[in-house]
């Protein structure tokens, strides 16, 4: 199954996206079948193909299914059902999901694929502490059944190191000591726990303040919280936060529809913005640049970040 990547959606302001629907399915204590549906944004998704051949790895975790080549490629197979905990019997999984983000490629094994919804940002829901929720950013309620969408940034992370944010070393936050960033504040948006987690003690381990919302809705209503309160004091939005810092798939709002919805409101026109997104591919970052952000980086740049934080709240 070939994945049209037009990419109409990072392209415009839509606040929309399109989910890929997969399943991964497994049997209840009774051995009764349970399906299970999931999605994945169409962006990070190169194509979808039946299993080839896999080629075991040697000393690999269970998660690791093996490798595949595709088309000159070697790439590693992830096997969903074990790193979601799934009894699934003798069920096999038949289709590989080839994913792209990055600048890395994986695939995942599931049991089926079924088809492309575009649905928008507002309808799908922040998990509640369900079942994996560490392991999914949002739902989406269908007539029927409800879609999961998976975290695959912190999935593929604990198994592809090469593609994990890790915490700064000390030498890499180091400054000279007249480098004070006390009174500096920094609103960071972004659905993952894992992520922003990440990326929040990187900032505050530099000497930010930073305050955090869970998705570009969230981090708007701070920005007009804040925005109120300067109104009021009769000073300007910079005097009390300095950088956005936004991921772009967010539920309610994001990212991108957040940039631009601060850059339509004339007080907050001067804020400083960093998109900071796993979708960052270089034809990405060439679309996002007329929305009006200072700097588009692709995950996992931490050390960058702090680098351009520097640059833009000075």
């Amino acid at each position: 199954m070939a994945i049209k990547q037009t990419n109409i959606l990072l392209e415009s302001d839509t606040n929309e996206l399109e989910i890929v629907e997969f399943r991964v399915d497994e049997y209840d204590h009774h051995g009764n079948l349970v399906p299970c549906h999931y999605g994945v944004n169409v962006a990070k998704v190169r194509e979808i193909i039946r299993m080839p051949e896999v080629t075991k790895s040697l000393n690999a975790v269970d998660a690791i299914e093996g490798m595949i080549k595709l088309r000159e490629k070697v790439i590693t197979v992830l096997n969903l059902a074990r790193i979601l905990n799934k009894d699934t019997g003798d069920m096999q999984a038949d289709r590989v999901i080839v994913l792209e983000f990055n600048n890395l490629m994986v695939g995942v094994l599931v049991h089926s694929v079924s088809r492309i919804y575009r649905i928008s940002w507002k309808n799908v829901e922040a998990p509640s502490m369900s079942a994996h929720s560490d392991q999914v950013t949002g739902l989406v309620k269908m007539d029927d059944r409800i879609i999961l969408v998976l975290d695959f940034e912190k999935i593929v992370a604990e198994f592809c190191s090469s593609s994990a944010l890790k915490p700064l070393a000390p030498e890499q936050l180091a400054e000279a000591p007249t480098h004070d960033r006390s009174n500096k504040t920094i609103l960071v948006a972004d659905d993952s726990p894992f992520i922003r987690s990440t990326m929040c003690s990187a900032l505050r381990g530099a000497g930010y303040n930073v305050l955090e919302a869970v998705n570009g809705a969230e981090a708007w209503d701070k920005i007009r919280d804040l925005m109120q309160r300067c109104d009021t004091e009769g000073v300007t939005l910079r005097s009390k936060l300095q950088l956005l810092i936004t991921d772009v798939e967010m539920p309610q709002m994001d990212g991108l529809h957040l940039t631009s919805t601060v850059r339509k409101e004339k007080n907050p026109q001067e804020l400083p913005i960093i998109i900071f997104s796993s979708l960052a591919s270089e034809d990405n970052i060439r679309k996002w640049e007329s929305l009006g952000a200072q700097k588009i980086l692709t995950k996992p740049d931490l050390p960058n970040l702090v680098k351009y934080a520097d640059e833009y709240t000075a």
